[in-house]
Order: structure tokens, then sequence, then C-alpha cells
């Protein structure tokens, strides 16, 4: 069995093997856990970056009146009220969805002239899984198939691409921009 300071030596051995052994742990959780906060911050965010164009209120008499530097808006004049979340089968004025994005919403939009069923199936699908904080409507004055829109964010698509789309939503949705 050994003499007892054989016996204190393996106890003192044992100790400094799980003190380096919870060490190590350690570094590599607190290195594990810095890396992801590094790519947190610095990763990219969806979509690209608009200047604001404020968030003035605006009366009806005023609507159309607005310029805005995308299209679909990403931030400017607005109406005080806004429109229902979730899926519309009509237009919404831009100065109306402004509102929305400014407290925290996200606009799926698309632009189908000849119809795109299928399409819209699929858009519907995504914006189901939010009951509130999401839109989706046509938007026949864009370029391209498919943009979202959150306050100060625009991402243009002419495919659908399930991931890219529920990203940008998961990103932005609930982002609040009051000032």
């Amino acid at each position: 069995m050994g003499t007892r300071a054989e016996r204190r030596q393996a106890r003192a051995k044992e100790r400094r093997k799980r003190r380096i052994l919870n060490t190590s742990l350690a570094v590599i959780i607190a290195g594990g856990l810095a890396a992801f906060l590094l790519w947190a911050v610095f990763a990219p965010q969806p979509g690209e970056h608009v200047p604001s164009q404020g968030n003035t209120h605006i009366t009806e008499a005023q609507m159309g009146q607005s310029r805005y530097n995308t299209s679909p808006p990403t931030s400017g004049p607005h109406l005080g009220s806004l429109a229902r979340w979730g899926a519309h089968d009509e237009p919404i004025p831009d100065e109306l969805q402004v509102h929305n994005l400014e407290d925290g919403g996200v606009i799926v939009q698309y632009n189908c002239p000849d119809g795109c069923p299928d399409l819209v199936v699929q858009l519907q699908g995504i914006v189901e899984d939010y009951h509130k904080g999401v839109i989706l409507a046509p938007y026949p004055d864009m370029e391209s198939r498919i943009a979202l829109t959150a306050w100060q964010r625009i991402d243009q698509l002419d495919q659908f691409d399930e991931e890219r789309i529920s990203r940008f939503v998961r990103a932005y949705q609930g982002d609040d921009h009051h000032q």
C-alpha cells in the first residue's frame, strides 16, 4: 500500500493533475466564448445598411409626397398608424409600412407582374412562423422579385432562399427604433 508519505505524494500529484485539467478546461471554454462573442459582434449582418431618413410622422394628407432612398423604403416620413401584421393581398403604402419598420417589424415583399402563387405560398410559410412583427405583401414598384426590409436594412433577391429570408427576419424582427 505504501507509506504515509507515498500516499500523501500520490494525493498531491492527483490534485495537481485535477488542477491542470480544470485550468485547461477553463481556458478552452473562455477561449471559445471569446471567439463566439467576437464573431457575434463583427459578423456581417444580413442585408445592406441604408442611411436613415429619420422618423417624422406625417398626416394622411401628406401621403405620396415623401421620397425614399430605397424601394421599398427602410426609414423616413410615415403615418402614425400601423399596417396589420401578417399576409396582405394588396400593396401597403410606403408611409404606412415605414411605421411598422420603426416598431421593429420586418416586411417581406414580392414583385410578380404575371402572378407567382408558388412563391407567395413559400413566403407565407416563413411569415406565418411569426404572430407579430412580420408582414408579407406585394410591392410592384421594385426591381427585384423579393425584398426584405427592416429599419435601415434591405436585402433584395430574385430567387426564393428560405435560409436567407429567415436569417434576415430573425436578425431584425422585434428591434424597436423609436428615438
